[in-house]
């Protein structure tokens, strides 16, 4: 009887997961302590390069929003990726805004493919709305993508128009599934991220998360960051959106049957991210506002780094890195 039960219990699969994320934890904590004693340098492993902010959708709970037009010259951009990548840069993720924009998706692109065929990165991602991609680019550019990830926050038309991922008669999830096929096609591995809400709080994706399958399924807590989404300064006001700690585990606990779910609290979203912004400043969240580094360009990686608020250690734990160049990921359909 007592075997019977230690078997059982072995093989709980929730039992199975929380000791695996225990190694991890050790794992990534050794490492980054190892890497803090052997240098008093930051290494920027993962960099979420925001090119630009300009977007096409209006999404109330939005923490980069529109607030210039800039876009770095792409031979800036370059140099700064190649200092980036110089530093320890192992993985970098291209967002905005929106980076498909039609004035953009061949910057983007030719982007993407510096960082994957010149500086030979092991992982190079996108994060987009989904919006405004067309095939032609995955022909053109989808052989250097690792991984896209585009925003889905509901499968419900009317809820995605009420947070404001909706423009004219666009079907959002429509589109969502197209991609996911164009991703199949062109050996590009699929990922989603969900921001969890008031308006999505009660919604059970579980079964569509199934049906589309991704790589991983990133559930974001909504985030409020002065400036940018709440306060007099801000281009949105947020507040309706927020849930609190209990609301968000809530929303956690109706998937915990999706193997691809990986969660992300606010305090993980607001001190392990490197956030590099369209004039490549480090952007420090820690104090619940975006404080900008000096650029790369002006001052180096390493002197910037010094000013990111970025948590080395807490990005080991939450399993920032892991299996993310295509290369080492099953992508047969």
């Amino acid at each position: 009887m007592l075997f019977k039960t230690l078997f059982t219990h072995w093989f709980n699969i929730e039992w199975l997961k929380k000791m695996l994320g225990l190694v991890t934890d050790w794992f990534g904590l050794r490492k980054a302590h190892r890497l803090r004693d052997d240098t008093t340098k930051i290494i920027p492993r993962s960099v979420n390069y925001h090119f630009t902010r300009q977007c096409n959708y209006q999404c109330g709970f939005c923490f980069h929003t529109a607030k210039t037009s800039f876009v770095m010259p792409i031979q800036e951009a370059k140099n700064g990726l190649k200092m980036l990548k110089d530093a320890g840069m192992e993985k970098v993720n291209f967002s905005g805004g929106e980076p498909f924009l039609p004035e953009r998706g061949k910057y983007l692109g030719e982007l993407v493919r510096y960082c994957k065929q010149d500086l030979q990165l092991p992982s190079v991602t996108i994060v987009s709305n989904g919006s405004l991609i067309r095939e032609y680019w995955f022909k053109k550019f989808g052989e250097f993508l690792d991984i896209l990830a585009i925003s889905c926050d509901s499968f419900d038309e009317d809820t995605n128009k009420v947070i404001g991922r909706g423009q004219g008669n666009r079907n959002h999830v429509k589109k969502l599934m197209e991609i996911r096929d164009w991703c199949h096609k062109y050996r590009v591995a699929f990922k989603i991220n969900t921001v969890v809400n008031t308006y999505n709080l009660h919604e059970d994706m579980t079964k569509e998360i199934s049906v589309l399958n991704p790589v991983r399924w990133k559930v974001f807590q909504c985030l409020l960051l002065e400036g940018e989404n709440v306060g007099k300064d801000a281009l949105r006001q947020a507040e309706t959106f927020y849930i609190n700690d209990d609301e968000f585990q809530f929303f956690l606990d109706r998937h915990k049957s999706v193997s691809s779910l990986v969660p992300e609290s606010n305090k993980k979203i607001q001190k392990c991210y490197l956030i590099l912004d369209e004039y490549m400043r480090f952007l420090n969240c820690q104090e619940g506002s975006k404080k900008p580094s000096p650029s790369i360009l002006d001052i180096g990686v390493a002197n910037a780094l010094d000013q990111s608020g970025f948590d080395e250690v807490m990005f080991y734990r939450r399993g920032g890195v892991y299996k993310w160049s295509k290369a080492g990921m099953k992508l047969d359909w």
